[in-house]
């Protein structure tokens, strides 16, 4: 019984690892240029959000997203760059877990509901999706077995 509860804690680490690699690579792709990191950039999101804010099908969304994102396209792409990099590293680390896990909830629904309408491969569609469960997943089951947070030496308020 010990034995499948320690393989189902490291299978929640190594899970919420991956989770956190996913946050970190795309966030990764809008990394300013001038960093040395990144080739892109967040210039590559801005024809997807005049997209977006033309074919999302929910008129509420939508109208948000040209009243208000479209005018602040830059402060909206940063902002989303560094949540993902902020839950990505969280997640890795197992820090705050439950907490960054519920950030990258949020973030894979605000996705889902905007940027995934511009996609008109519904398969792709289902990238935006599948980030919304897993990172659920996460939030629901906490760090697993390997976690820095599992550390006595950190703050209580860095432990799910």
């Amino acid at each position: 019984m010990a034995q499948a509860r320690s393989g189902a804690d490291a299978w929640r680490s190594l899970f919420r690892i991956g989770v956190g690699v996913y946050w970190l690579y795309f966030a990764a792709t809008k990394w300013p240029v001038n960093l040395g990191l990144s080739s892109f950039g967040i210039d590559w999101v801005h024809p997807i959000m005049i997209t977006t804010s033309k074919v999302d099908p929910i008129p509420v969304v939508r109208q948000f997203m040209q009243q208000v994102v479209l005018p602040n396209w830059q402060f909206f792409a940063n902002a989303q760059t560094v949540g993902e990099t902020l839950v990505g590293v969280l997640l890795i680390l197992g820090l705050a877990t439950r907490p960054a896990a519920l950030l990258a909830t949020l973030l894979a629904l605000g996705l889902s509901l905007t940027v995934a309408f511009a996609v008109s491969d519904v398969g792709i569609r289902w990238l935006y999706y599948l980030a919304v469960l897993a990172s659920f997943e996460v939030f629901v089951n906490g760090a697993g077995s390997l976690a820095v947070e599992r550390s006595p030496s950190v703050p209580q308020w860095m432990r799910s």
